[in-house]
């Protein structure tokens, strides 16, 4: 599937099935999730790392589950409807063109910000970066690389971008699409803005597409480069 095809989509979500998933997205999840389960998961491991790594499986398995529940079982959809479906193989080679530019972006964005001394915090890094382990690292990489990456383009790309590019247009759905994406990457100040440029080219590629895996590609490679660079530099 590729843009013309997807210009020519109609969708089964109303507004209602788009409110619960953002009040899901905006209030559930920060509150039950992210504060309240995320203490209790630090009670329990007293590692930020191990915390921070199990909240992330759980948000998850919440917005997958939640996202067919809701959107795709009653309307008789299938996960393709949210672009779990193959790409074209020439496509490649922009998965590689779009990676390159987003760390190229990334570096000069991350490099302005420590030039405004821009603060953040990232507990999961912060307690990686104490406990250096071959364990340690491999639940950072799998969190960063694979866990957060699937959910998310599912979830930001191949749901909300789709949404709101079907109603209001692709320019419409790129920005309002990237702009949730970076909200709830709040207090990462820092990469507030590399989250939303990441979140245009991953909302460019399911356009291209019809496809979230080279978003997935992109997005789980450059989160897996980036905490690599972290962790051994």
């Amino acid at each position: 599937m590729g843009n013309n095809s997807m210009s020519k989509t109609t969708i089964k979500w109303s507004w209602r099935d788009v409110f619960k998933l953002l009040f899901l997205t905006f209030v559930v999840v920060p509150l039950f999730i992210e504060y309240l389960l995320h203490d209790l998961l630090y009670t329990l491991f007293q590692d930020s790392l191990y915390s921070g790594t199990m909240t992330g499986l759980i948000m998850a398995i919440v917005f997958m589950t939640s996202l067919y529940f809701i959107a795709l079982k009653p309307h008789g959809l299938s996960w393709n409807t949210v672009g779990v479906n193959r790409f074209s193989n020439g496509y490649w080679k922009w998965i590689v063109v779009w990676l390159i530019v987003l760390i190229v972006v990334s570096v000069m964005i991350l490099t302005l910000m420590d030039i405004l001394n821009v603060s953040w915090e990232n507990e999961k890094t912060e307690s990686l970066l104490r406990n250096k382990a071959w364990h340690t690292i491999l639940i950072g990489f799998v969190s960063a690389a694979i866990i957060s990456p699937i959910y998310e383009e599912i979830f930001y790309r191949g749901f909300l971008y789709k949404w709101f590019r079907v109603k209001w247009g692709v320019a419409a759905g790129m920005f309002v699409s990237s702009f949730i994406f970076m909200i709830v990457h709040i207090p990462t100040y820092n990469t507030l803005t590399v989250n939303f440029v990441s979140g245009l080219v991953f909302a460019w590629t399911y356009e291209k597409t019809g496809s979230v895996l080279p978003a997935i590609i992109i997005h789980g490679t450059f989160n897996g480069i980036a905490l690599i660079l972290t962790v051994f530099t």
